[in-house]
């Protein structure tokens, strides 16, 4: 189990803004990894009432369950929990929790365990570099017919990283664009999906 609280500062670009900064940082294909973000509510939406969001992260190597919990505007609580495939395999067909940290954050926000079910998922291809003591992440995500791309900044200190982030911004010239999480984008789109 690993708790840590994450402090990100995100924005949207264009396609033409994201493949503009693939060649600024010279990403090859190798450095391209692919991850699968499975997302899970219940019919009453409970976690999106507490502003925060479950998933399963299927990646190359290794399958993580996550509970993410918003605690100020760019920070979040993350308490994850590595599962096996087959734990996977039951969570996404409606069997029980099989992540002990996440179910007892849960239990603890009394969301009704038997209620969850998978709504559905979005993959993304991610680039992160090492850049000015935090984490510059290139994400290309796709899900229910929608594409998106966005550059985002994480980092261990708010206002540096706020500094940090501005000053990228300016210097390749991308307006700042607000970002939501993916989860909201996702649901947004199902939501308009619906009609």
């Amino acid at each position: 189990m690993s708790q840590e609280i994450e402090i990100e500062f995100k924005n949207l670009l264009t396609k033409e803004q994201y493949e503009h900064l693939l060649q600024v940082f010279s990403i090859d294909a190798a450095q391209i990894h692919r991850q699968t973000n499975h997302y899970f509510d219940t019919p009453q939406n409970h976690l999106q009432k507490l502003a925060s969001a479950l998933r399963i992260r299927e990646l190359r190597d290794s399958i993580q369950c996550t509970l993410k919990e918003k605690t100020a505007e760019h920070q979040h609580l993350e308490t994850t929990d590595l599962i096996s495939k087959e734990q996977a395999k039951a969570m996404l067909n409606g069997g029980e929790v099989m992540s002990p940290s996440v179910k007892a954050r849960l239990e603890h926000y009394a969301v009704p365990l038997d209620a969850l079910h998978c709504y559905g998922t979005l993959t993304t291809d991610r680039v992160e570099i090492p850049f000015q003591g935090g984490l510059l992440v290139f994400d290309h995500s796709f899900y229910l017919q929608c594409d998106d791309y966005e550059v985002e900044y994480e980092t261990n200190d708010e206002t540096f990283g706020k500094n940090v982030f501005l000053q990228f911004l300016n210097q390749h010239n991308i307006e700042p664009k607000a970002a939501p999480k993916k989860v909201v984008r996702f649901i947004t789109a199902l939501k308009n999906q619906k009609g």
